[in-house]
């Protein structure tokens, strides 16, 4: 218990006025703990996907290529146009091949789907991730334009958590905001 002031009551005597501390050390024992316990966790790729490349050169094609390479189902978008302007052909088919960077399975390869985008042309795919670890991936472009390839390593992480990563990422939002109001109120 701490002292925080003395109150002068009328009739009476100044007595101490005494606070107790309601267990605010283990509050902050609580919240430092699970801070540390969702390290680790956190250190993955959660949410959307993430660019691997954007408007890169890539044969006859200006390409940009999205990833999120989750163990289980990964998914990858490919936006293309031609390098000079304009749609590309027709006839554009996209492949995603993958394979451990380790070297322990060989190279696998996914025909992308084209999607109904308006205002440009895109490709998207599924990929079996088995494990967590680094995956090369090569994107590779072909069409009556020529074929054109990019490559990357990307690491496959677990996947998040669904709906409940926006309660996650926004709770350290909302206990700012009770803060803040609790100390708007007391003032």
């Amino acid at each position: 218990m701490r002292v925080e002031r003395d109150v002068l009551t009328p009739g009476r005597q100044r007595r101490p006025r005494r606070r107790a501390a309601h267990g605010r050390p283990a509050v902050v024992v609580l919240a430092v703990g699970l801070l540390f316990a969702l390290q680790a966790h956190a250190s993955a790729h959660e949410g959307p996907p993430y660019p691997l490349f954007v408007d890169k050169n890539v044969g006859p094609y200006l390409v940009s290529v999205w990833a999120d390479p989750d163990v289980g189902v990964g998914t990858f978008f490919v936006a293309a146009e031609a390098a000079r302007g304009g749609t590309p052909a027709g006839d554009l088919a996209v492949e995603v091949c993958v394979r451990p960077a380790g070297g322990r399975l060989g190279e696998e390869c996914y025909a992308a789907r084209r999607e109904g985008v308006r205002d440009r042309t895109q490709f998207k795919t599924e990929v079996p991730f088995d494990r967590r670890e680094f995956w090369h991936t090569r994107v590779v472009l072909r069409s009556s334009l020529g074929v054109g390839e990019v490559a990357a390593d990307v690491e496959a992480t677990p996947p998040g958590l669904g709906r409940w990563d926006l309660l996650l990422y926004l709770s350290p939002f909302a206990a700012v905001g009770l803060l803040w109001l609790r100390a708007a109120l007391k003032g």
